[in-house]
């Protein structure tokens, strides 16, 4: 289908569902509204903008549908009556031929399906608009899934993401509503998560890492990557078998405790964002299963890794210290941090951004806190900060999308789940475990080996700030004395570095410490108190 082609059905579709009328025409430039005029020949619209929106997507094929879907987990951009409807958006199309499949396994490992599987099934297991999935059994008798990216799916995407920047240049000139959605940012994040999508060796590292995080945990299982037959066109892994984790029915009829599988969903986020930094950015109901086997201790089951996110160090501990102040309704700290963080601009009022804050945040606390949720306090936190110029942070995206994803599903299981118990503790022993001894230390073995490498530069740094001292022209008797002090400060926070670094590298390389006692707390001692002399 040629780009033009492309566009007119584009429009017809614009026309059917009378997309039209969310944009403010006012504001078009006649030759837009003239395109957009014979939409009127379909009549009034019928149904709700959320409603038409859903069906055009769905009528314009699984590459929009995908688009929906990520629009969807966006209620930071997205009214929530549409996102509401586009989360029901299913990602399910026609699959491809099974000869075409076959023929994939076979370019893909260089080999046979009747040598390298002892049987594969030609009926796909499931089909979506990036990939699909058949069912096999390993020579060695193991029973895997096999999936592999549609044939030509590239091409077809990189086709609409160029209509789609286009479609969003428009939107973002000419409708005033449809810049408060930033078109181009949407369109942006999209190209990116899903042409990651088709690099499924990149899927199948996450979840590697992921399996190795929760290893002997009963919280969670990944299936295994069975490498030797994986790489960025095929994925083989271990076939697991549980039930849709929206499968209610099914769930209770197997006895399924669901407070304790809603809390654990809790306790598998925080403990992906706070103690791994890696986590499950994907995590709609399709990726998710429970294992019912001990119905009183359930356990989930969790696929398709292609879209994880993680955080920076500042990010974490910035995050887990607004979340706590929210909890306390601090809400000064909670724009103090904000700016520190560098979350919106330095010179931001914080009074002011504080008010904000609060304006949005105490309707929210009026209602029990069962009632409330965790998710949407962020999204409103964030919508808030918006206002005060604050960019927007990827990651912290992702972290918000995939919140709302579990605190959705959660309550779904169980309507009393109460986010905030399950997270003020969390957060408290994750930032008092962040800065104990134990962790304090293990930082500093971590970072000893670079300090050790920069440590012979410090005194030519000191010796060449002296020089600059001596050969600067003379100035008032108060900026020499500053810059003297300055420069003798920087000589004993050098020679402190040096003595706290080999202190505390020492054990590392040295005969066990026992035949030397107190050598490390020695130079450590010293360091410290070459720093604190004036």
């Amino acid at each position: 289908m040629t780009r033009l082609h492309r566009l007119a059905k584009i429009a017809s579709i614009v026309g059917k569902y009378r997309l039209d009328d969310l944009l403010d025409k006012g504001s078009l430039p006649f030759s837009i509204r003239a395109l957009l005029a014979p939409a009127m020949l379909f009549g009034r619209p019928k149904g709700g903008r959320g409603e038409r929106l859903r069906k055009a997507l769905e009528d314009l094929g699984p590459i929009y549908i995908k688009l929906g879907q990520l629009l969807s987990t966006r209620p930071d951009l997205v009214p929530a009556d549409i996102c509401s409807e586009l989360a029901a958006l299913q990602d399910s199309v026609p699959p491809f031929s099974s000869a075409v499949f076959k023929d994939i396994v076979e370019t893909s490992l260089r080999g046979s399906v009747l040598d390298l599987f002892q049987s594969f099934d030609t009926d796909p297991l499931a089909s979506a608009s990036v990939a699909q999935v058949h069912a096999a059994v390993l020579a060695d008798g193991r029973n895997v899934v096999v999936k592999a990216v549609r044939p030509g799916i590239e091409k077809t995407i990189r086709k609409d993401i160029a209509l789609m920047y286009t479609l969003a240049h428009l939107l973002n000139k000419y409708s005033a509503d449809g810049r408060r959605l930033r078109p181009l940012d949407v369109v942006k994040d999209y190209e990116i998560v899903i042409l990651d999508e088709l690099n499924l060796q990149a899927e199948g590292a996450n979840a590697s890492l992921m399996r190795h995080n929760f290893d002997g945990s009963p919280l969670v299982y990944v299936p295994e990557i069975y490498w030797p037959y994986s790489n960025e066109n095929l994925l083989v892994m271990e076939r697991i078998y549980g039930i849709p984790v929206t499968n209610m029915g099914d769930l209770e009829a197997a006895g399924v405790d669901l407070k304790v599988l809603a809390e654990r969903g809790v306790e598998i986020f925080f403990t992906q964002v706070f103690e791994h930094n890696f986590f499950h950015a994907d995590m709609h109901p399709g990726n998710i299963f429970v294992d019912a086997s001990n119905p009183k201790s359930p356990s989930y089951l969790a696929i398709d890794c292609a879209i994880m996110g993680s955080l920076s160090n500042e990010d974490q501990f910035y995050l887990a210290r607004c979340l706590l102040a929210i909890f306390k309704r601090d809400y000064r700290q909670v724009a103090e941090l904000h700016i520190r963080s560098g979350w919106v601009p330095k010179d931001t009022p914080a009074s002011e951004f504080a008010g904000a804050i609060r304006s949005v945040c105490e309707p929210i606390f009026q209602r029990p806190l069962s009632e409330i949720s965790l998710g949407d306090v962020l999204v409103s936190l964030f919508n808030a900060a918006r206002r005060f110029n604050m960019e927007v942070q990827p990651s912290l995206i992702l972290l918000q999308k995939t919140l709302l994803n579990v605190e959705g599903l959660g309550r779904q299981m169980y309507p009393e789940l109460d986010l905030w118990t399950t997270a003020q503790p969390f957060l408290e022993r994750w930032l008092k475990e962040r800065y104990s001894p134990k962790s304090v230390l293990k930082q500093f073995k971590r970072h000893i080996p670079d300090w050790l490498e920069q440590l012979p530069q410090i005194p030519p740094l000191v010796f060449q700030a002296l020089k600059n001292l001596q050969e600067t022209p003379i100035a008032p008797t108060e900026v020499i004395i500053e810059k003297t002090r300055s420069n003798r400060l920087m000589a004993r926070l050098g020679a402190a570095v040096g003595g706290v670094g080999i202190g505390l590298a020492y054990p590392l390389w040295a005969e066990p410490i026992t035949q030397i006692p107190g050598i490390s707390l020695i130079l450590v001692s010293v360091g410290l108190l070459m720093l604190l002399l004036r």
